[in-house]
């Protein structure tokens, strides 16, 4: 097993500061390894270091992260930005994230946070509404599936 595939090992297993110490060694030693940015973005975020790991998934990202992987570093990105207060940058990873993936629901949920978070309730909700209706299996909520859609964004209005 090559040592970047050991470093994800680790990280997986709990074995966090193990991964860490990995991770910065072999990104000395393959510096335009967007792969390996990308897992020290992870590691740090996994431990915590929220703020530490900001310039590595964007350096993931400088480099030509792809796939998979450039889904999880966006992902990862945005939502530290928001856990940082940073509304602005986290709204516009999300923003790019979802016009390039947009298949992928978890940017939605993610993006409806951070929309909460600049108090753009309606727009929040909204979002939520869509994506629940659109995703659960639940019974109940498919019976009403066509009301949450058409409220969605209606949720201020008053009918008389």
């Amino acid at each position: 097993m090559d040592k970047l595939h050991t470093a994800i090992s680790l990280r997986e297993a709990g074995k966090l500061e193990e991964a860490k110490t990995l991770l910065i060694d072999l990104v000395k030693e393959e510096p335009q390894n967007a792969s390996i940015w990308y897992q020290l973005a992870w590691v740090h975020d996994a431990m915590g270091l929220e703020r530490e790991a900001v310039p590595f998934y964007e350096k993931s990202l400088e480099l030509g992260l792809v796939g998979k992987e450039r889904e999880g570093a966006l992902l990862g990105l945005g939502s530290t930005y928001r856990t940082l207060g940073m509304y602005d940058e986290s709204k516009r990873i999300f923003e790019a994230a979802i016009k390039e993936f947009p298949e992928r629901r978890e940017f939605q949920v993610f993006y409806a946070m951070v929309q909460y978070n600049l108090k753009a309730y309606d727009k929040a909700m909204e979002i939520l509404l869509k994506q629940l209706a659109e995703t659960s299996t639940d019974e109940g909520i498919q019976s009403y599936k066509r009301a949450a859609l058409f409220y969605s964004d209606k949720l201020d209005q008053v009918w008389n």
